[in-house]
């Protein structure tokens, strides 16, 4: 499994280490992602956006964005109870659970599919840190 690593500078923000996989390289590389920023924006605009935590129920009660919970060792025998019309978001702690489920999805049908990159640790560190972290 390749990874890049790079360095992102925001204005606002402190500089932070980013690792990416390589495409074409692992099991869950071509997987739609969607930044948080982004996620804040289209939500603070209305759009309707399915948010699919996919962590477990204990790390869902330590911090949430308000999805709804179907952890990923239950994701594909629960995948009836999603609408297929609508964008799906998969969020975990920080991103590798989400592709997985990203992925089950796409398997499953689903086209409208997007992972949150870095997951809910992401959100807390650069859209509401109020979050908790764990």
């Amino acid at each position: 499994m390749g990874f890049l690593f790079w360095v992102e500078i925001e204005a606002d923000a402190a500089p932070r280490a980013v690792a990416e996989q390589v495409p074409g390289e692992g099991e869950y590389s071509g997987v739609p992602e969607i930044r948080v920023e982004e996620l804040k924006q289209r939500l603070d605009a209305g759009e309707n956006l399915f948010l699919l935590d996919v962590r477990d129920e204990y790390e869902y009660e330590i911090s949430n964005i308000g999805g709804q919970l179907i952890p990923l060792a239950e994701l594909s025998k629960r995948v009836n109870e999603l609408d297929a019309n609508l964008i799906i978001v998969t969020i975990c702690k920080m991103g590798s659970r989400g592709k997985k489920a990203a992925q089950v999805l796409h398997k499953a049908g689903f086209t409208h599919v997007l992972n949150l990159t870095g997951g809910i640790h992401a959100w807390s560190d650069r859209v509401d840190r109020t979050v908790r972290k764990y």
